[in-house]
């Protein structure tokens, strides 16, 4: 019976004791409490965010001006010299398209197409329809037409008196062209003296002509205002006007052009011979396919279509070769600036071991210290990029405009250029990165490399 009661003293023994534990639990909890109540609850994860990255690793760039002006101008000139390729290419490449390849650039030749016949000769496939400058006017970048013949002379001569002198000496007539009355306009030709005849003179079929300006030398005709005359098979035409510098044609400077209706009921003309078009500056393509179905709905493959591509091969030429030039340069440039970023950045860790010993001591991880001068580096690599293409794209305009062409800069090729800026950075900043990852505290903490 005696266990009972030392199971009782046991029992109040114990009893205090874990009301005791229990006071001290809930007075922890309550500390607790109060200090979460003061202190706001830090999560276990990485507490260096990547504001605080950016951060430290602005702050040391800005704090050596010097060094770091220094350190751009590789970059700089190596992101500046590609943007500048390009641009400059582009820009050279439109201006060659523009003045030396520009005449064919913007014309457009339909003839009809020509056939093997069994005696050996060749036959038109087609004709060119009367009314063709209409139908190929409306077409979108057709800018001007003209059809034109060539008329035969058969024993007839051109001569600027009414009587043969049968003692002269045989000469060669001028040739003679019929055209509509937009023929100037479209081959590009100026008037010395005169005026062109009209559509007026061509409906009518009126006795007038232009002649070119050697023809008109050969003829000994130089003025208009006497209202002079040439003789076509002893029949008169009333001269009223004489061209010079024709752009795409130059054998008219040597002929005798007529309106296109004269010839067909004066010479017997049967048929257009070739429709010549002026396009604006890349529409090739578009305007050859769409003529030839304008001309010849039934059948566009009969005719034969002289059309320019959409780009100009001389430029595409011009442009490949000043991109390989410019391109090895700047590359050779953006080089060394990759290895002045380095440099640099391994001259920021020999110098900062002690702050990275300290850095690495409060806790800091070695990635995060790799992570600060990665950073670093492809800050400065896209500073380098933007300054860069911002001074080439300056340079383009400013060359372009002095030389009054028109300035072509792609903008994607600026937004590239600054993005490589941080790529190569980021390539240069790499092994410096890595070298200060793997300080150790205490060797650095001690003045150690």
């Amino acid at each position: 019976m005696r266990w009972w009661p030392r199971r009782r003293r046991t029992t109040a023994a114990s009893a205090p004791e874990a009301v005791t534990a229990q006071d001290a639990s809930g007075a922890a909890d309550s500390g607790a409490a109060a200090v979460d109540a003061l202190v706001p609850h830090v999560p276990r994860a990485d507490r260096f965010t990547f504001q605080d990255l950016v951060v430290e690793a602005t702050a040391d760039i800005g704090s050596r001006p010097g060094r770091l002006a220094m350190t751009l101008v590789g970059t700089v000139l190596g992101i500046g010299a590609l943007v500048a390729t390009v641009g400059f290419a582009q820009t050279a490449a439109h201006q060659i398209a523009r003045q030396f390849d520009a005449v064919k650039a913007t014309q457009v030749v339909v003839a009809p197409g020509e056939a093997t016949t069994a005696s050996g000769g060749s036959a038109a496939t087609a004709r060119l329809p009367w009314d063709g400058v209409d139908r190929v006017t409306r077409l979108v970048g057709v800018e001007a037409a003209a059809l034109i013949a060539e008329v035969p002379l058969g024993e007839d001569a051109i001569t600027a008196v009414p009587v043969n002198d049968p003692s002269a000496p045989a000469t060669a007539s001028p040739a003679l062209v019929a055209a509509t009355a937009g023929l100037l306009d479209v081959v590009g030709g100026e008037l010395v003296t005169g005026r062109m005849f009209d559509t007026g003179h061509d409906q009518r079929g009126d006795r007038v002509v232009v002649l070119g300006a050697r023809a008109a030398e050969r003829l000994g005709v130089n003025r208009v205002d006497r209202q002079p005359s040439v003789f076509i098979g002893g029949v008169p035409y009333a001269v009223v006007g004489v061209f010079e510098d024709v752009q795409a044609r130059g054998d008219l400077l040597d002929a005798v052009v007529m309106p296109l209706q004269t010839a067909r009921t004066e010479r017997a003309l049967g048929a257009p011979g070739e429709m010549q078009i002026r396009i604006a500056m890349g529409t090739g393509p578009q305007v050859g396919e769409q003529s030839a179905i304008a001309l010849s709905p039934h059948a566009p493959e009969n005719l034969e279509i002289s059309a320019p591509a959409a780009r100009s091969d001389l430029g595409d030429s011009v442009s490949a070769d000043v991109n390989v030039v410019f391109l090895i340069l700047g590359g050779i440039v953006l080089l060394a600036g990759a290895l002045g970023i380095a440099n640099v950045t391994m001259l920021n860790v020999i110098e900062r071991v002690p702050e990275i010993g300290l850095r690495r001591a409060l806790g800091a991880t070695g990635r995060q210290i790799a992570a600060q001068f990665v950073v670093e580096s492809i800050i400065i690599g896209l500073l380098g990029g933007l300054l860069g293409a911002a001074l080439a794209v300056v340079s383009v305009v400013a060359f372009a405009v002095s030389q009054q062409w028109t300035p072509l800069v792609d903008p994607w090729v600026a937004v590239g250029g600054a993005v490589l800026g941080a790529v190569v950075g980021l390539v240069a900043g790499w092994f410096p990165a890595r070298r200060a990852s793997r300080i150790e505290p205490v060797t650095a903490l001690r003045g150690g490399r």
